[in-house]
């Protein structure tokens, strides 16, 4: 661990710095995902074929991750983002000329690469983020969540104002990104100095006493980091679940209208962002085990009211104790992921790898089985990740020396 010591106001200013690239993050995916139906309708795609564009890109992320551990720990982390950023600014602009030129494999590449930038995104901010919470002593990263999550609202509200307006989503998508670049050119620099940040030349040693970093290979057959992924994925699995399916099963299920299946929808990510605004409290009071056996239970509790709901209102009740429980799970895996600061970047890089495959599973799989058992009952396959979940929170448990007590 490093022994450098940071003002309180530098710590301050690095933890409203990852604050805004967390909210950055989600404002650009949500933005973007608001106005998918504009790209459908401007290629003449069918809504099978835009999915196929679609898991191109996830392929992109599923790609990227793996590599983010290694490059953080070899250029630093604000070069990182300022990496991951770079790409996924030419990748906006690589798809607004593809919408421009009607090019469907323009704007494949451009997802291709929009996949990878964020991919190197989401894991160095997430390893920021363990860097502020370390020399907090406490536990912030679900409000970091928590603004990735508010970002992705204020996106998706933009979003739908510039297509109700008819703004042309090529000149929506050169806004992002002369706005984004502004931001990773700026914000970055207030972060803390990482390993990587703070080595005068590349391959300098340790400081003394400090253990090796090792490679992300490690961090992969490290038992630990692996099983941490496993829960990430739970987590993600029930997490996505809601995200993608909540709106629409009340819509098929209970025949409610689409403009209640929004408003559910948006009582999920409300209360998800709530948790996280909140969790970070009740983590540090009962301790991050316990606090992820109560989401999960949380999540199960919900998820199993909003499948079996008969009516819309106990199907809200559901969607609030299910966003509640869904909120907290991943964030705290990448405390857990980053509890040893030098092996950070590796472990937090394997973590969200192992967790980014429900992303890509996870929507086609709940999909076929809502076509032979009905979307709602067919959600109800999310308690198999959850149970797994539960049965492994105690691999969440602080490690180190610096955290001897049992949490």
């Amino acid at each position: 661990m490093s022994t450098r010591t940071d003002s309180a106001g530098t710590v301050r200013g690095a933890a409203i710095a990852i604050f805004v690239i967390f909210g950055t993050n989600g404002f650009i995916f949500a933005s973007w995902a608001a106005r998918i139906p504009s790209v459908t309708q401007t290629l003449g795609l069918s809504t099978g074929e835009m999915g196929a564009v679609l898991l191109v890109g996830a392929l992109g992320s599923l790609v990227s991750l793996p590599l983010t551990g290694s490059i953080v720990d070899r250029i630093g982390l604000k070069a990182t983002i300022r990496f991951g950023g770079s790409l996924a600014i030419t990748a906006a602009a690589v798809i607004a000329v593809g919408l421009l030129a009607h090019s469907v494999w323009v704007v494949t590449a451009g997802m291709v690469l929009f996949g990878s930038g964020i991919a190197f995104w989401d894991v160095a901010q997430n390893i920021g983020g363990a860097d502020v919470e370390h020399r907090l002593g406490r536990t912030v990263m679900p409000q970091f969540h928590a603004a990735f999550s508010g970002g992705a609202v204020l996106g998706a509200l933009l979003g739908a104002a510039l297509s109700a307006a008819r703004i042309d989503l090529a000149l929506h998508l050169f806004a992002i990104v002369v706005v984004v670049a502004v931001i990773i050119v700026l914000v970055p620099r207030y972060f803390l100095a990482h390993d990587a940040d703070e080595s005068p030349h590349e391959g300098a040693a340790p400081p003394e006493g400090a253990a090796p970093k090792g490679s992300v290979l490690d961090a992969w057959r490290h038992p630990r980091t692996v099983l941490i992924g496993v829960v990430v994925l739970g987590a993600t699995l029930t997490e996505g679940a809601g995200n993608d399916w909540i709106s629409k099963g009340v819509v098929d299920g209970l025949g409610a209208s689409e403009a209640a299946g929004a408003a559910l929808f948006a009582v999920f990510v409300g209360a998800m962002t709530v948790a996280r605004w909140f969790g970070g409290r009740i983590i540090d009071r009962i301790g991050r085990v316990a606090a992820l056996r109560l989401s999960m239970l949380s999540a199960l509790i919900g998820l199993t009211t909003y499948a079996l709901a008969s009516t819309y209102l106990l199907s809200a009740v559901g969607a609030v104790f299910w966003g509640l429980g869904a909120a907290l799970a991943f964030p705290m895996g990448m405390s857990a992921a980053a509890d040893d600061p030098r092996r950070a970047a590796a472990r937090v890089s394997v973590v969200s790898t192992i967790g980014y495959i429900a992303f890509l599973a996870g929507p086609p799989f709940l999909g076929f089985l809502g076509d032979h058992l009905g979307l709602r009952h067919a959600l109800l396959a999310i308690l198999v990740p959850i149970l797994v979940a539960l049965a492994l929170a105690g691999v969440t448990r602080k490690e180190g020396p610096a955290h001897g007590a049992a949490q």
